[in-house]
């Protein structure tokens, strides 16, 4: 079986929507279904406003047909809601082919931090952007309830996974004045690491990630250090490293780099809000609060190894198996295709 994802987010871009579908494809491999992807690589882009690190693609209907084509895909799966997912929703509506989407991004809650629009707005031109998906998948189920309360059809859960060959306890010491509070993850408006900045810890509080908040945050909060976007075991090596993991944001869906520092060891202080909620639950493997700085204090306490067990649940297998079974329980294969052989299509 051989599944199209079409994706406005895609390397070198670092955020959850990246690796997400970078660590399904690579799971998917071991149960004989093979990825393709269509992404801003194929395509002049320009830089997102507000967010010049941010490409967006500028595709053609006529050139997104012939990469479909030339693809020759058992199915489609939109990953998200940009230009390259309206114009691959357009093929397949213009052709009446089935596929299937996925919501990665509270995009009411990102676009009001940046410009005066009405969520109500944003939520009607989501619900039409998915309303002819055979399956919307959502990674946890307080997001698909919410989806399914918010007039969602189709709504379907997708939970994600974590890599606990790169992700786990090791020692490692980054000489700086303990406890270390970590934050990993894009430096923006929406991720709300003020809450975080501001607090009165004691020892080190760390940043991790790249954004265009960053040089205002840095002058801003002189005391923090900020290393930049990181990946691969120099990450790991920072997650190890840390005391608590700290997850100021308040409108991530889900956050893998909740699981990559559980996995790590490092128990997880946050406000009780969707995303984290989901995530840990009533688990004790962190602390979700109102009160940021009193979870960060009582995250300390949390027993690292119950972090580690707890993330052990989670991998990208079983999540790339639930993906795939969503696919054929829906019937979104394309005419001509049954999962195995390759569909014809009409251009």
């Amino acid at each position: 079986m051989r599944i199209l994802v079409a994706t406005d987010a895609w390397h070198p871009q670092v955020n959850g929507v990246v690796r997400t579908l970078t660590k399904l494809a690579d799971a998917a491999k071991d149960l004989d279904v093979e990825f393709a992807f269509l992404t801003p690589q194929s395509f002049r882009t320009f830089a997102m406003p507000s967010y010049r690190d941010v490409r967006l693609a500028m595709p053609r209907p006529a050139r997104i047909a012939r990469l479909i084509q030339e693809a020759r895909p058992d199915s489609i799966h939109i990953a998200t809601e940009g230009p390259i997912g309206l114009m691959v929703r357009r093929y397949c509506r213009q052709r009446k082919l089935p596929f299937t989407t996925s919501f990665h991004t509270r995009f009411p809650e990102y676009v009001r931090a940046r410009v005066p629009v009405p969520g109500s707005l944003i939520w009607h031109a989501l619900r039409r952007f998915h309303a002819p998906s055979r399956a919307v998948m959502a990674a946890t189920p307080a997001l698909a309830r919410e989806l399914t309360d918010r007039g969602f059809d189709n709504v379907v859960l997708w939970p994600r996974g974590v890599d606990t060959g790169l992700f786990h306890p090791r020692a490692i010491d980054l000489c700086l004045p303990a406890p270390v509070f970590l934050s990993v993850g894009r430096v923006a408006v929406e991720k709300n690491l003020e809450a975080f900045l501001d607090l009165d810890l004691p020892g080190t509080k760390v940043i991790v990630g790249d954004g265009p908040a960053r040089a205002s945050l840095e002058e801003a909060y002189p005391d923090a250090i900020f290393l930049g976007e990181k990946q691969g075991e120099a990450l790991a090596d920072i997650y190890a490293a840390a005391d608590v993991f700290v997850f100021p944001s308040k409108t991530d869906t889900f956050g893998l780099v909740l699981l990559e520092a559980l996995a790590s060891g490092l128990p997880v202080a946050a406000f009780p809000v969707k995303g984290p909620r989901d995530v840990i639950g009533d688990a004790p493997v962190g602390a979700l609060d109102h009160d940021l700085g009193s979870a960060c204090f009582a995250a300390l306490d949390v027993c690292r190894q119950d972090c580690v067990a707890f993330a052990a649940n989670y991998t990208w297998e079983a999540s790339a198996r639930v993906f795939i079974d969503s696919i054929r329980a829906v019937g979104a294969v394309l005419p001509g295709g049954n999962g195995t052989e390759q569909p014809r299509f009409v251009a």
